[in-house]
């Protein structure tokens, strides 16, 4: 088993940061994932992920970076579901939140239209839903396009609701593929009010990132290198 999956949670560089012990919420293990490229004959197998895995511990957040092309969206996708690995396991205790790279919105219903549909996809009760759906629009300030269709908004308001439909349920585990890639300075900085609030609930955040400055924010970061994973 790699390192990272069995330590317990190594202590961050920020302030407030704590050693977190206990099962892992989400464990992926021997993650492999191959792409077929090119044109036959010339066609040829280009492996991204070879035998990759990270645990993610209680109430702690935890950085996922790499190269263009090392396979961090692919991993992303792979512990939600959405796109089936040639060889691993994963195992995830709780519920799952995630916010893909571009959101995946109906251009003719509304942000309110939107929580509700994924509301009711979870499986959330409707006032359980309307008050969430309350919550995000103030904590991330978009409550005034709540009737206005997605179709219609910007793209930082589309990344505001991309980050809502993952949150909507409260989830235990939230994968965010690069989530604050449009967002201003001030909506940025309520990102990661958010995030530290989590921590604090003992919710579990795997983010995606690249910007260099955010790196003390994390409580550890995990490298993709040559299809694995590697505590940095």
């Amino acid at each position: 088993m790699s390192a990272e999956m069995t330590a317990s949670v190594v202590e961050g560089g920020g302030p407030g940061r704590v050693v977190r012990r206990g099962a892992p919420v989400l464990e992926a293990s021997g993650i492999e994932k191959s792409y077929r490229r090119g044109m036959w004959p010339l066609r040829r197998e280009h492996q991204v992920l070879r035998g990759a895995g990270l645990a993610l511990y209680p109430g702690e957040v935890v950085g996922l970076v790499g190269e263009n092309g090392a396979g961090k969206s692919t991993l992303m996708r792979i512990l939600v579901g959405a796109l089936a690995a040639d060889a691993g396991t994963i195992n995830i205790a709780g519920r799952l939140g995630y916010c893909p790279q571009e959101p995946v919105v109906y251009e003719r219903l509304t942000c309110d239209e939107h929580f509700e549909l994924f509301g009711h996809a979870y499986g959330m009760a409707p006032e359980q839903e309307r008050s969430s759906r309350r919550d995000l629009y103030a904590a991330l300030g978009f409550g005034h396009y709540a009737t206005t269709r997605t179709g219609q908004l910007s793209g930082g308001t589309l990344a505001k609701l991309n980050l809502g439909l993952a949150l909507l349920p409260d989830p235990e585990v939230l994968l965010l593929d690069e989530p604050y890639a449009g967002f201003d300075f001030d909506t940025y900085q309520k990102f990661w009010d958010l995030v530290a609030r989590r921590r604090q609930a003992g919710r579990s955040v795997l983010i995606v990132s690249h910007f260099v400055t955010d790196e003390k924010r994390f409580d550890r970061i995990v490298a993709l290198h040559d299809g694995k994973a590697v505590l940095r």
